[in-house]
């Protein structure tokens, strides 16, 4: 597990600021009133603070921007960091400066000033969730974590219990969806998932004796040409209210550790990348771990379809027609388009054991979905508006991107088929909107139901909002959110 950087609280002390040896980070508001702590970096400095402040570099800096004064004389610091930043900053902003301080933060680690910042802890999420790097294959010496401590007049005023509780769920969603496949088997992920028991987590492991009784034949076919078990696991955190009473809600990701294609394989350019398409199952781990660190008053059950898709002599073929948990007929047109086959047998289980309230699933589903929206933003579908939105406002406050695209019927009457209930697939275009309205069937018309396709947000090429480039973690955060504010409502 990727560890956080060393996050505390601590009371402000103006005389340790000439002797700290790491970086020293110092918030200064847009009109360019210095606070204590600037006015001492100052002072040490014989005014060259001052100046910058003054300059027309520091007039360019946009909000949340940092400008780094190296080797300050006067101070024992390597960098002086400057954030421009005003106190009464949005959270967006506040967790931006964040990211400018993480993306920054070396081994040496920093003493943090934040001045009379109404928002520190959201301050402190974007710093750790931008500091992260996925080293575990990595044969270089260890690197020692850095130690930060941002000093403030009222320490106790300042609760970071929370943000290192999303911020371990978002780390534990990126190394799932970093490693590599020959390590994250589908026993390896769940070997990881039952380690959540140690924070409370009712963590069940179906194996494939358990899938053929159930009747999840479209699950099992997707992972009958690997050596690697299918598996699903069920992870419940029943602290809400009244377990016994409040259904809970249902998160389901597709878990597919590594995807070929099957028979209908994938061009090799770009292949090594299918390590990430257990995105939507590394997202729900991610937001059961958040959950249980920090003891959420809440009732949800997460559950993940473990399957390694590989071509074999025991493969499904293309023209195969598979029975459904449901015990409906499904011809598998393109062996590609396993995860909707993943999910559908898993969506089903969830209805049929649980009667959740409301049911999310999150998959690495469509390459059209990227054609559609980029990398900017998951594809949203919904068959309930309120549940729809009460998601899409936690994810525009959490500033993880997400877009809402149509059903309907005439999307849905593209996947009918000869010979069978359905095909897997349906025509080229809208191919997101069809992968969709596949899940749709196996969702029932009383549950409210969200699918997002993370296929374009749960790994990137070039750095995100709160990351590194490499896995994001989308998807954690917003979720927290969309669980608190239901569970308050319940």
């Amino acid at each position: 597990m990727t560890e956080l950087a060393k996050l505390s609280v601590t009371d402000l002390d103006l005389d340790a600021i000439a002797t700290h040896e790491g970086r020293v980070v110092v918030c200064i508001s847009p009109d360019g009133k210095l606070n204590p702590g600037a006015r001492r970096i100052n002072r040490l400095t014989k005014g060259a603070l001052a100046r910058f402040v003054e300059s027309e570099g520091f007039e360019r800096l946009k909000e949340a921007d940092a400008k780094d004064m190296a080797y300050p004389a006067g101070m024992a610091a390597e960098a002086v960091q400057v954030v421009k930043l005003s106190n009464q900053a949005s959270v967006a902003v506040a967790r931006k400066a964040g990211v400018a301080i993480g993306a920054a933060l070396g081994e040496a680690g920093a003493l943090v000033l934040p001045g009379s910042l109404k928002r520190v802890e959201e301050l402190a999420l974007g710093m750790a969730l931008r500091h992260y790097s996925f080293t575990a294959h990595k044969t270089a010496d260890a690197k020692d974590l850095p130690e930060v401590a941002i000093a403030v007049s009222k320490p106790e005023a300042v609760d970071l219990s929370n943000v290192l509780a999303l911020a371990e769920g978002v780390f534990f969603t990126r190394d799932l969806v970093s490693e590599p496949s020959n390590v994250l088997t589908t026993t390896e992920f769940a070997n990881r998932l039952k380690d959540l028991e140690a924070l409370g987590v009712e963590v069940e492991v179906l194996e494939e004796n358990k899938l053929e009784e159930l009747g999840m034949r479209t699950l099992l076919a997707v992972g009958q040409g690997s050596t690697s078990p299918s598996k699903v696991v069920v992870m419940k955190w029943l602290k809400g209210a009244d377990a016994t009473k409040d259904a809970p809600i249902a998160l389901v990701g597709k878990g597919v550790v590594f995807d070929t294609g099957g028979i209908s394989i994938k061009p090799a350019a770009g292949m090594e990348d299918m390590t990430m398409d257990m995105g939507g199952a590394g997202t729900v781990s991610g937001v059961m771990k958040s959950l249980a660190l920090r003891n959420a008053s809440a009732n949800v059950v997460g559950l993940v379809g473990l399957v390694e898709n590989m071509p074999d002599g025991n493969a499904t073929r293309p023209g195969d027609v598979v029975k459904s948990m449901k015990g409906d007929s499904v011809e598998i047109i393109n062996t590609d388009a396993e995860g909707r086959l993943v999910l559908a047998d898993v969506l089903w289980y969830a209805q049929e054991r649980f009667t959740p309230t409301a049911m999310v699933d999150l998959a690495t589903l469509t390459g059209a979905c990227i054609v559609a929206l980029g990398h900017e933003n998951s594809g949203v579908f919904s068959n309930d508006d309120a549940f729809c939105n009460t998601f899409l406002k936690a994810a525009e406050a959490e500033g993880e991107g997400a877009w809402r695209l149509p059903l309907g019927q005439g999307y849905d009457d593209m996947l009918k088929s000869d010979v069978a209930d359905m095909q897997n697939v349906g025509p080229r275009w809208g191919g997101a909107i069809t992968a969709a309205q596949f899940l749709q069937r196996f969702v029932k018309d009383e549950t409210p139901w969200i699918h997002l396709d993370i296929a374009g947000t749960a790994l990137l090429k070039t750095p995100g909002t709160y990351s590194p480039k490499g896995a994001t973690g989308w998807g954690v955060l917003a979720l927290n959110r969309m669980i608190d504010e239901m569970s308050k409502e319940a």
